[in-house]
């Protein structure tokens, strides 16, 4: 019983009704995810920085040879859509190819559209980092992914096996202490900041009771 001036706590409820995205809706967030993942590729190359992942591998590559950043990327996603496929299904996979496919093109054209002058490295670990963090959740939220690790990191979080950003970190810090042999020390250390940035905004935004669209 409460009285007319009394405030009556509601009890959150205990389930949620299966709401599925719409293709549209899937479609969209697949362009503004990969936009989003596409730019802070951006300021990472410029800044000579490294991010995790294959990507980040990919980058790597890229500073060591003549070969571009989206040859790299997307040749080496191709062995995990085998996973993407038997573990996934082909609804993830045929997104995730269309996420990769646009994540490879996008470093190549912005130089078109976008001149940058002047980047503090910092600034470029920090945002880029959180660009491709939001990215990398908008995939996830609409059943996809950013192709290689995160395929995985998907798999394990969606097994309640471990959280996507835990396991991301543990692997771009593998990647970062390879990028040793492409960049100088202090790029690596301001990559390390941009790898924190992005995986714990990863893990604080991305689990479990935090979204519960299909």
């Amino acid at each position: 019983m409460t009285d007319e001036n009394s405030t009556e706590v509601m009890a959150p409820p205990t389930s949620y009704p299966d709401v599925r995205h719409k293709w549209y809706e899937d479609l969209l967030a697949v362009a503004f995810g990969t936009l989003f993942i596409g730019m802070g590729i951006v300021f990472y190359s410029h800044a000579q920085l490294i991010t995790g992942g294959i990507s980040g591998l990919a980058l790597v590559l890229s500073y060591m040879t003549k070969f571009e950043f989206g040859l790299f990327f997307f040749l080496l996603n191709i062995p995990f859509y085998a996973l993407a496929i038997w573990r996934m299904g082909w609804r993830f996979t045929t997104k995730t190819v269309l996420a990769v496919a646009i994540v490879s093109l996008f470093p190549d054209f912005v130089p078109r559209w976008l001149v940058i002058q002047e980047l503090h490295p910092v600034f470029a670990a920090i945002f880029g980092g959180t660009l491709v963090a939001m990215g990398m959740i908008a995939l996830f939220r609409h059943g996809s992914g950013i192709g290689g690790v995160s395929i995985l990191a998907h798999f394990l979080q969606e097994k309640g096996l471990m959280r996507a950003g835990w396991f991301l970190l543990a692997i771009d810090l593998c990647i970062l202490a390879f990028g040793i042999l492409a960049v100088p020390l202090q790029n690596l250390l301001y990559s390390v900041i941009g790898a924190v940035v992005m995986n714990v905004f990863v893990a604080m935004n991305h689990r479990p009771g935090r979204y519960f669209g299909k």
